[in-house]
C-alpha cells in the first residue's frame, strides 16, 4: 500500500506560519549568508509556503525543488513540484546543496520507511551540502496532529485504540520518534547531526516575537539549561551533513 493510501497528508495550511517556519530555517542553516545559487529540495512541502518563500526569496538565489504524497499547495509558482509515491525521490544522487525534511518522517510509516527516506536524502545530497530535519518529539506533552495529550507516548499497539476513543480517527498514522533513536537511525543513513533545539529556541522567539510564556521562559534560560532538556524538547531539530563533513559534535556525540 502506499504511503498516500494510507496515511493522512496532515499538510499545513497557514501561510503566515509557513513563513516564519521559513524564516527559521534560512536562520538556522545560515541560507540568508550566501552568495552563490542554491539548489534546494523540500520533502514534503504541503501548502507550499516555505517552497515558494525560498522561490521567491529577495535577496538569494534559490533553484526550488519539492516533493509530496499529496498535492495540498496553496501557492504554485517560484518552485518545481512532484507528486511521489513513497519515500523514493525522483532525482539523481547528489542533486541538492540542501534539503529540507520539516515534520515528515513521522508521516512516511515505520522504521524501515523512516529509514528510506533519511537515506534518500542523504543520496540525493551534494558533498559539503546541509540538511534540515524536524520531527515531534515522542515525548511531548500533547501530540500535535490530533491534539490529543500522552497519545505518542503509549506503545504503538494501543495508540490507534486510544485514539479512536477521543477523535474522529480510525488509526494513528503517524510514528514521531524519541531523541536517541532519531539519532540512532541517522548514524544508519550516513549522516552526522548537530542537535540545533536551543539555537531553534533562540531564534523562535526573536522572529516570532511569541506571546507564549512557556517560549518566553525558554529564551530566557541559560544555553546549558535548554541543552539538558533537548531529550523532552517537543520538536526535535538537526542539521544534517553526510558523516565527517560536520566540524561539530551532535548533543550527544559524534555520531
Amino acid at each position: 500500500m502506499s504511503v498516500s493510501q494510507s496515511r493522512q497528508a496532515h499538510a499545513v495550511l497557514d501561510m503566515p506560519s509557513r513563513r516564519l517556519k521559513a524564516l527559521k530555517i534560512e536562520r538556522l542553516l545560515g541560507l540568508d549568508q550566501g552568495t552563490a545559487p542554491i539548489c534546494m529540495l523540500e520533502v514534503g512541502c504541503g501548502s507550499g509556503g516555505i517552497s515558494h518563500y525560498f522561490g521567491t526569496h529577495p535577496s538569494a538565489r534559490f533553484e526550488v525543488h519539492a516533493v509530496d504524497v499529496t498535492d495540498s499547495r496553496l501557492v504554485f509558482d517560484a518552485y518545481d513540484f512532484h507528486v511521489v509515491p513513497d519515500t523514493a525521490l525522483p532525482y539523481p544522487d547528489a542533486r541538492f546543496d540542501v534539503v529540507l525534511s520539516n515534520h515528515v518522517i513521522e508521516h512516511v510509516g515505520d522504521e524501515a520507511a523512516q529509514l528510506r527516506h533519511l537515506r534518500e536524502l542523504k543520496r540525493v545530497l551534494k558533498p559539503g551540502g546541509v540538511g534540515y530535519l524536524a520531527v515531534p518529539n515522542r515525548w511531548m506533552l500533547v501530540e500535535p496532529h490530533y491534539r490529543l495529550a500522552f497519545l505518542s507516548w503509549l506503545p504503538e499497539a494501543w495508540r490507534s485504540g486510544y485514539l479512536r476513543l477521543f477523535r474522529n480517527a480510525t488509526h494513528y498514522d503517524c510514528r514521531p520518534l524519541e531523541m536517541a533513536e532519531l539519532e540512532t537511525m541517522l548514524s544508519k543513513s550516513g549522516f552526522s547531526c548537530k542537535n540545533i533545539c536551543v539555537e531553534a529556541i533562540k531564534a523562535i522567539s526573536d522572529i516570532e516575537d511569541s506571546n507564549s510564556m512557556q517560549m518566553r521562559i525558554a529564551s530566557c534560560l541559560p544555553d546549558s539549561i535548554l541543552k539538558l532538556l533537548n531529550p523532552i524538547n517537543p520538536t526535535l531539530i538537526y542539521i544534517l551533513a553526510a558523516r565527517q563533513e560536520l566540524d561539530f559534535q551532535s548533543e550527544r556525540g559524534a555520531i
